[in-house]
């Protein structure tokens, strides 16, 4: 009996044993479930804004200004603007471009030049290429072209709407800008610019955080550069699409 005893309750207590093993090993899948859940978690929207007080100063004859964008603060830029001047009278030009630096990237047009969108606007689009192309005057003719050259008055607070890949995806956002025309050349202020967190999600033209509902965030952080580059023939033919929206018209 006692060997029996003894025998039978060998069992009982390796019994016990395997259950607090496989307790903790639930317990553990379980804490490693809920983790696994929580990291396929939709991300949290949020629109990131960067205030900012950048001069596109007017450029010499045969130079660009040129203003680099890195909307995302990744350390990559995006975008540029370029202001260039340049020919020889009675056929000299003035254009200001806004140029996507990576494939892919685009900026929201209209037959063929850059919409200068007043606040509000939805900004989710699809084209498949980018003019760039924003503000055309040809000293000759006094011919004005463009959105952002107005007839010459120019434009306060209008917005680039911009397409941009981040890791792949399809991130949108806007540029806010003041454009000025003065003794044959363009200048301008770039005054802030947003982008969109969630991937292929559309923002608003002049909104810096999520609306409530959504439960968005102030962000503010910069990577703003302003250099000046010497003249070269890839910068003079970039006003190149300029001559082209004049033919159209």
């Amino acid at each position: 009996m006692k060997s029996t005893s003894s025998s039978t309750c060998e069992p009982r207590q390796l019994s016990k044993s395997l259950l607090h093993q496989l307790n903790s090993y639930a317990l553990a899948a379980t804490a490693a479930g809920v983790t696994s859940l929580a990291l396929v978690q939709p991300a949290e929207a949020r629109i990131v804004y960067t205030p900012a007080h950048v001069k596109i100063l007017p450029p010499q004859r045969f130079d660009s200004t040129i203003v680099l964008i890195d909307l995302n603060h990744d350390g990559i830029d995006d975008f540029f603007l370029s202001n260039f001047f340049g020919g020889s009278a009675p056929n000299s030009y003035a254009f200001l471009n806004a140029r996507p630096e990576k494939v892919g990237n685009r900026v929201l047009e209209k037959k063929g030049a850059a919409s200068a969108l007043p606040a509000g606007v939805r900004v989710q689009f699809h084209n498949s290429s980018s003019n760039g192309f924003m503000a055309g005057y040809r000293i000759g003719g006094s011919e004005f072209t463009g959105q952002w050259a107005n007839g010459g008055k120019g434009v306060k607070d209008r917005y680039l709407g911009l397409r941009f890949i981040v890791k792949g995806q399809i991130h949108f956002g806007w540029v806010r800008l003041n454009v000025t025309f003065k003794n044959g050349e363009f200048s301008g202020l770039l005054t802030g610019y947003a982008y969109e967190t969630i991937p292929n999600k559309p923002i608003i033209t002049g909104r810096t955080k999520e609306s409530e509902e959504d439960g968005g965030q102030f962000s503010p952080t910069s990577r703003v550069a302003l250099t000046r580059e010497p003249a070269t023939l890839g910068l003079l033919a970039m006003g190149s699409s300029g001559l082209t929206i004049w033919r159209r018209e």
